[in-house]
């Protein structure tokens, strides 16, 4: 009888409202112009380095090839949040589907899993280019790198599937107010209408053991990496020191919204609205930014390419 009644509830909640990160409009208009302003960025930089590597065949390499992925994880990755909530700001009620919602949640957990997959399998092509040279050719050929990235969109599908389908066998009979600008697991399943403790402790166990496990595995690898720098000349040293930095900066802050968010039960806490900004606002801007101004290659080659395209214009 109880589960009858639970169904009946689950089947009227069909809309959540989503609070937003202010309840002042003019504040909203204000964050929502910053967020169009670093979306366009993000776009226009991210597909940039994609052009790019494909273009230059002197990045034609195994570590290009992972970071050309990077892009085109950050593009989709922002894609997932921000234009619902550009479109949000200009709606009073800011009401969300519970498919939508569930569709945001899988795409989100896919390319924030993905990412994180991605960024140490990063790591260990460094350590190989750094610590092995004369095995790196042969250890990192195409062929391991395509089955490593196809080994990656694996990995963050199982870990979304897993993650959303928890969500969806609760049920919901209100509230129906999430205390952010999308949906996200540990805020959607405070909604429930049963206990969810034990959803909890599956959710750090999985999301949060996988950020924490990446980023000591990361921190440990670039330990090693700057340790075998010591018995490099100066000039390799100082370009080795620029990719590990530009490779370290990305996972802090990366890594770091995850570990804060998912390696805690779900509490609501005043902070949790910045972290969610950096995560899907200003982490896909920085990783471009960061990567092309710390790598001359990437830097020469983007020049060759808005020098080709300029000539073209002028022919």
């Amino acid at each position: 009888m109880e589960k009858a009644v639970l169904l009946n509830h689950t089947s009227s909640v069909t809309y959540f409202r989503l609070r937003g990160l202010s309840l002042n409009l003019k504040v909203q208009v204000a964050i929502s112009s910053m967020f169009f302003i670093f979306y366009v960025l993000t776009l226009i930089s991210n597909i940039l380095i994609v052009i790019t590597i494909v273009y230059d065949r002197r990045l034609h390499t195994p570590m290009y090839f992972f970071l050309s992925h990077l892009s085109f994880i950050d593009v989709c990755h922002s894609t997932v949040t921000i234009p619902k909530m550009l479109r949000d700001t200009w709606s009073e009620e800011k009401l969300i589907s519970f498919n939508a919602c569930v569709t945001q949640m899988f795409f989100l957990h896919l390319f924030a899993c993905t990412e994180i997959f991605l960024l140490t399998v990063m790591a260990y092509d460094r350590y190989m280019a750094i610590c092995r040279p004369l095995q790196y050719m042969t250890v990192m050929n195409w062929k391991v790198c395509v089955l490593l990235a196809l080994a990656l969109w694996v990995g963050g599908t199982i870990h979304s599937i897993s993650l959303t389908s928890l969500t969806i066998k609760l049920p919901y009979c209100g509230p129906d107010e999430i205390d952010n600008f999308f949906c996200d697991v540990p805020q959607v399943i405070k909604l429930g209408c049963t206990d969810t403790h034990t959803i909890e402790i599956l959710i750090v166990s999985n999301s949060g053991l996988i950020s924490v496990v990446c980023f000591v595995v990361l921190v440990v690898s670039y330990a090693v990496i700057l340790v075998n720098l010591r018995q490099q000349i100066l000039e390799g040293r100082r370009k080795a020191l620029s990719t590990c930095a530009a490779h370290l900066t990305v996972v802090t802050l990366f890594l770091g919204h995850c570990i804060f968010i998912y390696s805690r039960p779900s509490t609501s806490l005043p902070e949790d609205k910045v972290v969610s900004v950096f995560f899907t606002a200003v982490t896909p801007l920085l990783n471009p930014i960061i990567y092309t101004l710390r790598n001359e290659d990437m830097k020469n080659a983007l020049n060759k390419l808005v020098g080709k395209e300029e000539r073209k214009g002028e022919k």
